[in-house]
């Protein structure tokens, strides 16, 4: 009787239908890039579907992620410009269905036909921005982070600073400041920003290579008077605070640089993630993102919801004779070896 009491107890709980796992989205992108629970909250009360984010800090880390079996993992990739032909050529990320994405229209015209990426087949912008130097006014003179020497000049270095630990724009920084494109690949240019960055290392007052995000943290802390960033990660600092903190692009230049969305090769939820980008492109979604960031948006139906003080800051959106020094940074195909390998000999000496 027992066991006959058991059986129809196992019969009832097999009957019983077990609860579906939630939907979810994951997405693979840039620490502090959006509001991480305000933004991924309203996607799931408007779709149902559960956001989880996963952090990276360069564009390299998340390429090799990707190699490594993230292609499965992942359904959103947010990477940079330079980066996309690796990331096409190499299939880790699929074409897009733009049927899905009927927002696309309302990206600028500049941000629809890329030289990589014409007619967004793989990628639909996000942000832009560019790379400049947080400093502490209370520290360093305005005049004096006119230019890059007040990093790279021993005799004008005003206390400890970081330098940035990303490869393309630290190189090509070093390379501008040295008179060269900021594109090089030629190897007696590359060895003489690799040099410069090598000489400024030994210096008593760099602290080393860090992310943005951590070079900022440490100028607002004042353990560090000065570090290289990307200009939303300084700006929102420099808004709360604007006795104390500044952000400039020295008279030598920079990088001018937009990010993308893009549905790695094996997305476990391709869907969502379309749902996602078309969502982002939605001109309100649009401009909250940017108002919480501060980096420009490629999105010209959300340039009304911008917040005016933001459209009018040239830190946000340069002026056009800072615009004439900055430079996109491109795909080396081939000689990324060389740039590679003059980077590896600026970190590790």
């Amino acid at each position: 009787m027992r066991k006959m009491t058991l059986f129809l107890v196992v019969l009832a709980l097999l009957a019983v239908p077990v609860a579906s796992a939630a939907e979810e989205l994951r997405i693979f992108t840039w620490s502090e890039y959006m509001d991480e629970e305000k933004m991924p909250a309203d996607f799931e009360a408007k779709y149902g579907i559960k956001v989880r984010l996963d952090i990276y800090e360069n564009n390299e880390e998340m390429v090799a992620k990707l190699q490594a079996g993230g292609v499965s993992q992942y359904d959103i990739i947010v990477p940079s410009d330079y980066i996309m032909p690796v990331l096409i050529n190499q299939k880790l990320i699929q074409p897009l269905d733009l049927a899905k994405i009927p927002n696309l229209d309302n990206l600028k015209p500049l941000f629809r036909e890329t030289s990589y990426d014409p007619g967004n087949k793989y990628s639909v912008a996000y942000q832009w921005g560019t790379v400049g130097l947080m400093y502490r006014k209370d520290k360093i003179s305005e005049d004096a982070v006119k230019s890059w020497s007040v990093l790279f000049d021993p005799a004008k270095q005003p206390g400890p600073f970081w330098l940035i630990d990303s490869v393309r724009e630290m190189m090509g920084i070093a390379l501008l400041y040295e008179g060269y494109d900021f594109n090089s690949t030629k190897p007696q240019e590359l060895k003489a920003a690799a040099d410069l960055l090598v000489a400024t290392k030994k210096t008593g007052n760099c602290m080393g290579f860090k992310p943005g995000v951590g070079g900022k943290n440490d100028v607002v802390a004042g353990t560090a008077v000065a570090a290289i960033v990307y200009n939303g990660d300084a700006i929102q600092s420099v808004t709360e605070n604007p006795d104390v903190l500044g952000f400039v692009i020295p008279k030598e230049g920079s990088e001018i640089w937009f990010d993308s969305m893009c549905i790695p090769a094996k997305a476990p939820n391709a869907d969502a993630a379309h749902k996602w980008i078309n969502w982002i492109l939605e001109p309100e979604v649009g401009a909250e993102l940017s108002n919480y960031n501060q980096y420009a948006t490629p999105n010209a139906a959300s340039e009304p919801f911008i917040t005016p003080e933001d459209l009018q800051n040239p830190g946000i959106y340069p002026t056009p004779d800072i615009m004439k020094t900055l430079h996109f940074t491109k795909d080396l195909g081939k000689e990324n070896r060389i740039m590679d390998e003059a980077w590896t000999r600026a970190k590790a000496h």
